[in-house]
């Protein structure tokens, strides 16, 4: 029987969601648990890889078991068995076609930042730090320019070799918390939400450097239109750490995440 599931995990011990040999991943830890419930071999296929320190509050995994736990207990089982980063949040069976990974329509990132002048070490494994004040109107804008499909060649770290660039951006959204009335976040926190059809290799990391440096006046909505256009990574932001990075969700039908 195939099983759908939502995992969640804390990113910072991890080297990706994916097996590799230079340390530990999440789909090395998920798959030892899946095996040691249900007494055999098991794989577990994911929505997409994350990078290394990347967190998740919604991967969703695909595998095939033979049990007769009842589905709603297979999270209990299996956590028992899973370190304290990692959980298994749901899980439910579904038709043998379906596919994490191909079946997936669009998937929902949020980038965290926090402006102080000072740094918050509370925050410090989970959100990025930017010192200067930011202008949410300029991020907006430069995100308006961003959602849509385009050629995101220049969104794209190197080291990738996909056959296309050409990705879609349903919707960027910015909620922060202490802003000015003016729009100006001085002091407090920022999440960028970024939903799309897919990604490229650090493209919501660079898509949030490109919106920090708009917010500090560093790049105009002309300027990414530029990125766009041309493909330039060297024109757009940089690429923002990965511990700010979380998967949120995951999409499977025509609804937003």
């Amino acid at each position: 029987m195939r099983f759908r599931a939502v995992i969640s995990y804390f990113g910072k011990e991890y080297v990706g969601w994916q097996r590799q040999l230079n340390g530990p991943s999440v789909q090395e830890a998920l798959e030892r648990a899946l095996s040691e419930t249900f007494g055999a071999p098991t794989h577990a296929t994911a929505s997409g890889r994350t990078d290394a320190g990347v967190h998740a509050e919604g991967q969703v995994v695909h595998f095939d078991a033979d049990t007769a736990i009842p589905p709603e207990k297979i999270p209990f089982a299996v956590n028992t068995r899973l370190p304290d980063d990692i959980s298994m949040l749901s899980c439910e069976p579904v038709s043998e076609d379906f596919n994490a990974r191909f079946s997936a329509k669009r998937k929902t990132y949020r980038y965290d930042i926090y402006v102080s002048r000072h740094r918050r070490p509370v925050l410090e494994q989970t959100h990025a730090h930017v010192v200067t004040p930011l202008s949410l109107t300029a991020m907006r804008a430069c995100a308006d320019a961003i959602e849509g499909e385009h050629d995101f060649k220049g969104f794209e770290a190197s080291g990738s070799a996909v056959k296309s660039t050409v990705r879609t951006v349903y919707s960027i959204e910015l909620k922060a918390e202490g802003a000015a009335e003016d729009g100006t976040l001085s002091e407090g926190r920022l999440s960028v939400y970024v939903t799309g059809n897919g990604f490229l290799y650090n493209m919501v990391r660079i898509i949030a450097g490109t919106l920090v440096y708009a917010g500090q006046g560093k790049l105009s909505v002309e300027d990414v239109e530029r990125v766009l256009e041309t493909g330039d990574r060297t024109l757009a932001g940089k690429t923002l750490p990965p511990h700010g990075l979380t998967l949120v969700s995951v999409g499977y039908g025509e609804e937003k995440c």
